[in-house]
């Protein structure tokens, strides 16, 4: 049975369109066509006639309705729900938000990432807490070690980080000799470039370099390991089977980077005073001898011991973001990416914050 439309006029002189039939995918035939070709105005339309209506015929109606702006009538229940849920289906689903003034958009987006950094701060001093706990439930319990874990990790981010901890300190020292000694001639002090040379590596550069690249190097690792671990639940495995995964995976590699830092930093500074040595010995005609008798008298043994004592503290803020970046991946493998990425740059951040408070530190204890 095909589907007839028709027209009359109600009392009030209104443009009413009436079908009759079936609304129904087998019978609508040219329908579409003959409502799109349709010019007159419509005010109402009538489905009272209609005996069977499915959802492509109510989504016909519908469309022409809403073009029309004409309202629907002699709906049953049943076809009265059919409609709603047309309808509802027919909304947008994702509506374009009014863009905000400038100054607005500036201020959202400054609280947005302040709330967002308090939030990681937290979060950062929670997992801190959790490692400190962990170990001591391996000092309570000494079995539960991981000895060959940990073992491994010092050869990651010691041993292998040597050949390119020791070439960029290197560099740095010359670096460092050439300009001193080029400001310095111009006073015709270029001796006092070897304590520029002695105290910059052994207080600053020497440790904060090292603890730059261990987070580049050992940093992005840790969190890129934790995260795919746990994109591929081997981390709610192991909580399955009763091991913890601080002990057995965090705890090994914050170990790790904090007994490997200070001995990387010290590494790190013979080396750039090594080459220090052999720039001075090339331009300045310093012989060796000479440089190292200098350097005894001038560079005072606490700016050993400061990079000494900051070099654990920046080997645990090092290994405690990327294991608590690798830990938050949740949803894909994009993820790991930008964890990775995060670890790095708040280990970098928190790393040079807490060299300023160092500095301010000795400084007031009279370490300078």
């Amino acid at each position: 049975m095909t589907v007839a439309v028709d027209f009359a006029p109600d009392p009030q002189d209104q443009r009413v369109l009436r079908f009759t039939g079936e609304l129904t995918l087998a019978q609508l035939e040219d329908l579409p066509d003959r409502l799109g070709s349709y010019g007159g105005e419509v005010d109402r339309i009538d489905l009272s006639g209609v005996r069977r209506i499915d959802t492509v015929g109510a989504w016909i109606v519908h469309r022409f309705a809403a073009t029309r702006d004409a309202k629907i009538e002699g709906l049953n229940e049943d076809s009265h729900h059919l409609f709603d849920q047309v309808s509802q289906a027919d909304q947008p689903v994702v509506q374009k938000a009014r863009p905000l003034p400038p100054v607005k958009r500036v201020l959202d987006e400054l609280g947005t990432a302040t709330i967002l950094s308090l939030r990681t701060l937290v979060g950062l001093l929670g997992f801190l807490g959790g490692t400190v706990i962990a170990a001591g439930n391996v000092i309570r319990h000494p079995r539960r070690f991981r000895f060959n874990a940990t073992v491994q990790r010092f050869e990651v981010v010691g041993v292998s980080a040597l050949p390119i901890v020791g070439l960029m300190s290197f560099l740095i020292g010359i670096v460092i000799a050439q300009q001193g000694a080029v400001q310095l001639r111009q006073f015709g002090a270029e001796v006092f470039t070897i304590n520029l040379i002695g105290r910059i590596t052994l207080r600053e550069l020497g440790v904060l370099m090292t603890a730059i690249m261990v987070a580049g190097r050992s940093g992005s690792a840790f969190a890129a390991q934790l995260g795919t671990m746990k994109l591929t639940e081997e981390i709610d495995a192991m909580r399955t089977i009763g091991v913890s995964p601080m002990e057995a995976l965090v705890l090994p590699r914050t170990l790790a980077a904090v007994l490997m830092m200070p001995l990387l930093g010290f590494y790190a500074s013979m080396i750039a005073i090594l080459g220090g040595c052999l720039l001075c010995w090339a331009t300045l005609d310093i012989p060796p001898v000479t440089y190292i008798q200098r350097l005894r008298e001038v560079v005072p043994i606490t700016d050993l011991y400061v990079g000494m004592i900051k070099a654990p503290v920046f080997g645990l803020i090092i290994a405690v973001s990327g294991c608590f970046q690798g830990m938050q991946v949740e949803s894909d493998a994009e993820q790991v990416g930008l964890r990775t990425t995060s670890a790095v740059v708040q280990a970098i951040f928190l790393v040079i914050v807490l060299d300023a408070f160092f500095a301010v530190f000795f400084e007031r204890i009279g370490w300078i």
